[in-house]
């Protein structure tokens, strides 16, 4: 079988294939045989029908397409192994269809042209001696004790207060009424009550912010059994839009009051919301995350920078084929991470909806591939490799953590590689070329970076002693194809990664990490894991934005060495 090559733009290869006569011969005589044998035709045994009838009911050119059909997949297929091309995703026919069937003749020679995507040759012209700027993420010791200062918040005691005003922070029991605003203050029309605009012995902590504005702030300064008329105007836009706007009155009787009683910062309650015997013991334990964070988090900005840049001085054609596998996965697992919160993904993902996430999202996609391949090609052009005894001992270090649990050995051993090997190409990268650290918030449009300290505020949970956590990434679609020695780009776990589960499986796990005291026994004895539950589904379609932080972290599975405690637990429920 002859076949010519010919290099196309976007790494695509187009052939033209020539098949024999033998080739045709053999593969309509297979077609009207397998007809022949099969057909149900009244007045003939199945098996026993003439071949001129068997033409005649189902038309030679007919029997010619389907022939010529099989003929043209199965001769690409060989032809592809022939010439040994790596071939992505399926070909495409150039040669008119119906063109091929008007000129095929069983026993003579025809000739077709197809095209196939193949891998993309990177062509990475500059990879030392750059010189990027990073912003430095700088441990803040406040947030140990704006977090501590949170804990204290939620273990806080109410009790009552008597022979002064309400003031901020306090806690009020209040009966309110609402109305609107006579439109006409002449007209002897009774005030339109507002609908769920009252309520009896209502609590209401006195924060600004808890209501609508003007709410809160004409409470504070009641004393205990006053009755005032707040006025206030709803905000605009409102929840409520014949409301917007409006300005409203409300009656307030204050009924109770009571304030906080926070308790002592000291061991008791180190003991009492971690597994730390001591303050400083947990405060230690605090600075040390705070700090590890802030050192990942001006890693992660290095690399960032480093990958920007490298981006900038590579030469590739990608082809169409791995970047809609890019785009299916990214929004595989937005989907996957939807499903996990509780969303029925086949009622929110309609066909508009994932068409128009699959468009949105191809910018990232084709960034993400880039940078595999720009980190390929430094692997491949300096010889960057992990040793094997590295790779086995991270994965002991895993499988020790995950004791008991059913990993996917191949899976983690593949995941551990890509990520040892690209700590290893960093590590060559930081030593070749110049990072300028800068303070943060310098390259950071201010909006983002407003953003970014929202999301990084002091976390919810507290750490409990040495437990580490390991988080699992789902494994991306078997089709997946990048060149070899490539590292798959986005956030890889901290510590390590560990096997991937199948993506129906994949669902978000938490270790509690602080406990009440009465639970700490049934903890310790049970020693298992508890799901987090699952927040109300989101009413709206996911945005271009959720692709992105999607692919920027992957849904994940994420397990601890030992089980830990949870503070608050049954506030936190409600």
């Amino acid at each position: 079988m002859k076949v010519t090559q010919e290099k196309l733009p976007a790494s695509r290869v187009g052939l033209e294939i020539e098949i024999t006569p033998e080739m045709s011969q053999q593969a309509y005589e297979k077609t009207v045989e397998n007809y022949t044998r099969n057909a149900n035709i009244p007045g003939f045994r199945k098996g026993k029908v003439p071949r001129q009838i068997v033409l005649q009911r189902f038309g030679s050119r007919n029997l010619k397409a389907i022939a010529l059909e099989e003929l043209i997949e199965n001769t690409l297929k060989q032809a592809i192994e022939q010439e040994k091309i790596d071939a992505l995703g399926n070909f495409e026919l150039k040669s008119p269809f119906e063109d091929l069937v008007n000129q095929f003749e069983p026993g003579s020679a025809i000739t077709f042209t197809a095209v196939i995507d193949v891998p993309p040759e990177a062509n990475l012209t500059t990879y030392t001696g750059l010189t990027v700027q990073a912003e430095e993420v700088k441990y803040d010791p406040s947030k140990v004790d704006e977090m501590l200062e949170n804990y204290r918040e939620r273990r806080a005691t109410h009790v009552p207060v008597e022979g002064r005003p309400a003031r901020e922070k306090d806690l009020a029991v209040v009966d309110f009424k609402g109305v609107l605003v006579k439109e006409d203050a002449n007209s002897d029309e009774d005030p339109q009550e507002i609908p769920g605009g009252s309520a009896q012995d209502f609590e209401v902590e006195l924060v600004e912010g808890r209501f609508i504005p003007g709410f809160i702030d004409g409470i504070i300064g009641m004393s205990v059994g006053e009755t005032k008329e707040v006025h206030v105007t709803f905000p605009d836009p409102y929840v409520q839009p014949d409301l917007a706007g409006k300005p409203a009155i409300f009656t307030i009787t204050l009924k109770e009051l009571k304030e906080k009683e926070l308790p002592e910062l000291d061991d008791d309650f180190a003991q009492e919301i971690s597994e730390f015997e001591t303050m400083d013991e947990l405060r230690k334990s605090l600075e040390e995350r705070f700090q590890k964070e802030a050192d990942d988090k001006t890693r992660a900005n290095k690399e960032e920078a480093l990958l920007n840049e490298l981006v900038k001085h590579l030469d590739v054609d990608l082809p169409a084929t791995l970047v809609n596998r890019e785009v299916d996965y990214m929004v595989t697992q937005l989907a996957m991470q939807f499903s996990n919160q509780g969303v029925d993904i086949k009622k929110m993902f309609t066909a508009e909806i994932v068409q128009d996430l699959k468009e949105r999202s191809r910018p990232e996609a084709i960034s993400r591939l880039k940078r595999t391949m720009a980190l390929g090609e430094i692997a491949k052009k300096e010889g960057i490799k992990v040793e094997e005894e590295a790779i086995a001992t991270r994965c002991q270090e895993i499988l020790t953590d995950l004791e008991g649990q059913d990993i996917d050995q191949a899976r983690l051993r593949e995941v551990v590689e890509e990520e040892l090997l690209k700590e290893a190409i960093f590590a060559w990268l930081e030593n070749h070329n110049t990072i300028e650290l800068v303070p943060e918030g310098t390259l950071t449009p201010q909006e983002d970076a407003a953003a970014e300290v929202a999301s990084t505020d002091a976390p919810a949970e507290l750490p409990a002693a040495d437990a580490p956590t390991v988080d699992i990434p789902a494994e991306k679609p078997a089709e997946e194809t990048v060149p070899q020695g490539t590292v798959a780009d986005g956030t890889v776990a901290e510590e390590t990664v560990a096997a991937a589960a199948p993506p129906e499986a994949v669902e978000v796990v938490t270790e509690p990490v602080v406990e009440d005291k009465a639970e700490k026994t049934e903890a310790k004895s049970t020693r298992k894991k508890k799901t987090e539950s699952k927040p109300e589904a989101p009413t709206e379609p996911p945005s271009a934005e959720a692709v992105t932080e999607a692919e920027a972290k992957p849904a994940r599975k994420k397990t601890t060495k030992k089980t830990t405690k949870k503070a608050d637990a049954s506030e936190e429920e409600s």
